[in-house]
């Protein structure tokens, strides 16, 4: 495997149309989400992608024109069908759009299914050399029923990795449960993961802005810079375990861990570090994403399990803070392997220099 980190160009994010992956586990609200933000005048210009054997209800006088698999609706937002795959349908999306069948669109929200794990879907936006070119991974939106959820985590792995994989979690149908239940289950979405902002939302009504913007737009170090990461990592430390024992054995080895390393890195060191993890545990690292000190430098790293997102040199540090801290997502990996990889690495490095 061999880890991108090159320390040439920075990686071209600006111009690639950011793409929100809208997730959840079947009737948790992804239909009605999507239904009450497609008439939003922020909407105006972006592409929503969903899947064929999802239902998404259109009003037909806001639909300005239909095709096969594509409805243009008036206030000019694309709604998408996959017919085939997602490869394919974002391939054909951009051509229609490069060639005018299409309106211009500024971003795509793709809706999955129920069942769906959201990693092979990530892992298509960064493994597919013409889709990497053109899109770039905004974030993941997860929608959890208050009603049913605790449940779902429980008896449904697809359930919990959906949680487990959040940049955002909207929680629905709070209205229909007791505030009993609703406590438990935010307390067990902390526990699956801690960096993900929890969001009560009745009824599909949120606005588009909470849901996009969540991940980085190009090198300066803007406000997505330094709060990509999620919650404050201190806060990861701080999260509620009290329902551990209420959980299977599948939920309880999915956790958020934290890591701050004060001795700036190497380039060779983090190579090492993320080689040695993913070749020994890759599918058990979901997903992974800091801010690293290389050399002195601030840079953003991210990756979902074996694959990663090219490495993002930052004009310069978002803020005072200079420590190199990453936050990971993972499954049945004890947090001293992780640290030991890459103090094994610092130290490595140090005897080679």
């Amino acid at each position: 495997m061999n880890v991108a980190m090159t320390t040439g160009s920075p990686a071209p994010i600006a111009g690639r149309f950011p793409v929100t992956l809208v997730t959840g586990f079947l009737g948790s609200g992804k239909t009605t989400l999507l239904t009450r933000l497609l008439p939003h005048p922020s909407m105006r210009n972006a592409a929503v992608v969903i899947n064929e054997i999802g239902e998404i209800g259109i009003d037909h006088d806001l639909v300005a024109f239909s095709s096969e698999n594509v409805s243009v609706l008036a206030n000019g937002c694309i709604c998408c069908t996959v017919r085939t795959d997602l490869q394919e349908t974002l391939r054909e999306l951009f051509g229609q759009r490069r060639s005018g069948v299409i309106p211009d669109f500024d971003r795509v929200i793709v809706e999955t299914t129920g069942l769906a794990d959201p990693a092979p879907v990530m892992q298509t936006l960064l493994s597919d050399t013409m889709l990497a070119a053109h899109y770039r991974l905004d974030g993941i939106i997860t929608l959890v029923d208050a009603v049913n959820g605790g449940q779902q985590l429980e008896e449904y792995p697809q359930a919990s990795k959906q949680v487990a994989l959040a940049d955002r979690i909207l929680l629905t149908k709070t209205d229909l449960a007791g505030p009993g239940q609703t406590v438990q289950l935010e307390r067990m979405l902390r526990r699956l993961n801690g960096s993900a902002p929890v969001l009560q939302v009745l009824h599909g009504q949120i606005e588009p802005e909470q849901l996009t913007g969540l991940g980085l737009d190009g090198t300066r170090p803007t406000t997505a810079a330094s709060s990509f990461l999620g919650a404050p990592l201190d806060a990861l430390e701080m999260a509620d375990d009290s329902v551990g024992k209420a959980f299977r054995p599948h939920l309880q080895n999915i956790r958020t861990l934290s890591l701050r390393f004060d001795e700036p890195f190497t380039w060779a060191a983090v190579t090492s570090a993320l080689e040695l993890l993913t070749a020994l545990r890759g599918p058990d690292l979901l997903r992974m994403k800091g801010i690293l000190n290389i050399e002195g430098a601030p840079v953003v790293v991210q990756c979902v399990q074996h694959i990663f997102h090219p490495a993002v040199p930052l004009e310069r540090w978002p803020d005072e803070n200079r420590q190199s801290r990453l936050v990971f997502i993972t499954r049945a990996i004890e947090p001293t392997a992780l640290e030991s990889a890459f103090r094994a690495a610092q130290a490595l490095a140090r005897g080679s220099g």
